[in-house]
């Protein structure tokens, strides 16, 4: 697949000639076209043409649930000490997003979703990703793991302390359990619950973005503030 970029505005292509407000691509010129050269509609406007990358096609994946975002995803990524020799685990799929993130950084990724629009959305998500190292399961983590010796589990869910148990049996020792939870209530009750594992921290990401304009310097108005708690646990 290909990025159409016209100005700051981004078209994605797959097959066919492309359709813009700035005119029509031929599909034998966007076919031709290397990575970085640049192309002219069917009225002259000049369009710049990439390779599309993960980042350009995550952003059109089917959305269904509320999606962990990238300052919290990234924030994870950065403190379970994963890397491309990892095996992760997760649970509470909903649109794949998460999932999909950990695929790229990770040797293979397994995550549980019991509810089977949401594991369908995640298939078709996936699939449209081409990624080959995601096992999903139609299961209930509550229930059960199967596997052991994993490496990081991370646990998108209400209840999280109804699979504390089977997560302990599940991870390698000194691994992590992440717990993603959208008020501290659920944090105090994980908290409250938690008997096996090492609570290493708590904490929520605030993103500012800057605005860099020539002669306008300042902090954007808008901000992503609370979105989650992260809850760092450890088996030791």
């Amino acid at each position: 697949m290909k990025i159409l970029i016209h100005n700051e505005k981004k078209f994605l292509w797959k097959v066919g000639d492309l359709h813009t407000n700035f005119g029509v691509i031929k599909e034998k010129d966007i076919k031709k076209a290397k990575n970085g050269s640049k192309v002219l509609s069917n009225i002259k406007e000049e369009f710049i043409v990439l390779d599309a990358s993960f980042d350009d096609l995550i952003k059109r994946i089917k959305r269904g649930p509320q999606i962990m975002i990238t300052k919290d995803i990234g924030y994870i990524l950065t403190n379970t000490s994963i890397s491309k020799d990892s095996v992760v685990l997760e649970a509470g799929s909903g649109s794949g997003y998460l999932t999909s993130f950990l695929s790229i950084f990770c040797k293979k990724v397994i995550s549980y979703e019991r509810n089977k629009e949401f594991f369908n959305l995640v298939k078709q998500n996936i699939d449209y990703l081409g990624l080959k190292n995601v096992e999903l399961k139609n299961k209930d983590i509550y229930k059960k793991i199967d596997e052991k010796d994993v490496d990081l589990i991370v646990l998108d869910l209400p209840e999280p302390w109804q699979a504390l148990e089977n997560s302990y049996k599940s991870l390698r020792k000194g691994s992590f359990l992440v717990c993603y939870l959208p008020t501290i209530n659920q944090v105090i009750e994980l908290l409250k619950r938690n008997k096996n594992f090492s609570h290493v921290k708590t904490v929520e990401i605030i993103e500012r973005e800057w605005q860099t304009d020539e002669g306008k310097v300042r902090p954007v108005s808008s901000i992503i503030s609370h979105t989650g708690f992260m809850v760092f646990l450890r088996k030791i």
